[in-house]
């Protein structure tokens, strides 16, 4: 599918989420062949104000292709403002968070606090774009609550002020991320737009993305928690396409993945909050596996990379 002039060549992107889908978790996506990606949030006025840390999200590999930058924010102008500083690091599309329920970011007024304004969420993609030489994309929810579905409603707004795709979490705010993907909606949004929609929530398996596409003629899927501890969902999903059969990694080829994944986040972001965020991500990837308390145990406890990666290169012997 096309996003603007981009090209999206799959149909399996990996969803942001903050803490989470840094760049060394979207470069093991990309080696399992996730199809679009996206940054973590970043805050307008962090790039305002000219904050490192903010700057430093926009941090990205070749292999992350196509990238898109996700803002978050309430203002237009700090849109419009925050796109043009950003400059050369612009990659090749620009998102607009208008789905994150964290209440911090929902007592500021953004994220899926934007849902309950809709001309408002028009107003800031349509600064955007007038800004912008690359695509606009937006998040959103299916609604603030049950009771205030309006995501066709948003969408169509954010078409009409520019936008160049629409990705839709079935869920609302108040749901979080408990409850269930609520397909419905996210078929509504396909119905209301003429711009490609992509369905995100819910999605573990390649069955549930085939269900999902099938059923809501969406465009694409996006898989956020479901590829945590499995990047080779992307692989699995991407076997609907190929026709190849696809083979779930024996345990040997899980560990290669682990120890790669700390030696990354280790490069990238130091030795000591490297192996701290190494720790959930592990305990991901050791779900369901005989002794996996007695390696999360382990895990939690290493205090080097040397011995971390020790815990996960002894793996099969705990597990056995």
């Amino acid at each position: 599918m096309l996003i603007g002039n981009i090209n999206i060549n799959g149909i399996a992107a990996l969803a942001p989420m903050a803490g989470v889908t840094d760049r060394a978790f979207r470069e093991i996506c990309a080696m399992f062949g996730a199809a679009y990606f996206t940054s973590e949030m970043i805050s307008t006025k962090g790039i305002i104000y000219g904050s490192q840390k903010t700057f430093s999200l926009s941090d990205h590999s070749n292999c992350e292709h196509p990238f898109a930058l996700q803002l978050f924010g309430n203002n237009p102008k700090d849109f419009a403002e925050a796109i043009k500083i950003l400059g050369e690091r612009i990659p090749e599309i620009i998102d607009i968070n208008m789905g994150c329920p964290a209440t911090k970011i929902v007592k500021e007024n953004s994220g899926s606090a934007l849902m309950k304004t809709p001309e408002l969420c028009g107003e800031i993609v349509y600064a955007a774009k007038s800004v912008s030489p690359i695509p606009i994309t937006v998040k959103i929810r299916s609604g603030w609550s049950e009771g205030a579905i309006n995501a066709p409603m948003v969408a169509k707004i954010c078409e009409e002020a520019g936008a160049s795709a629409i990705t839709v979490h079935g869920r609302t705010k108040q749901q979080g991320y408990s409850g269930k993907c609520n397909q419905e909606v996210i078929k509504s949004v396909k119905n209301a737009v003429k711009i490609p929609v992509i369905g995100n929530g819910d999605i573990i398996s390649a069955q549930n993305a085939k269900d999902m596409m099938a059923f809501t003629k969406c465009d694409m899927v996006a898989i956020g928690r479901g590829a945590m501890g499995n990047p080779w969902i992307f692989s699995e999903i991407n076997s609907l396409r190929t026709g190849e059969k696809f083979t779930p990694p024996n345990m040997s080829e899980k560990i290669q993945v682990m120890k790669l994944h700390v030696e990354k986040l280790c490069e990238y972001k130091g030795e000591h909050r490297g192996i701290t965020e190494a720790r959930k991500h592990l305990s991901c990837y050791v779900k369901d596996i005989k002794n996996a308390s007695e390696i999360r145990r382990n895990i939690f406890s290493s205090k080097s990379k040397t011995e971390l990666l020790e815990i996960i290169e002894n793996i099969n012997q705990i597990s056995s």
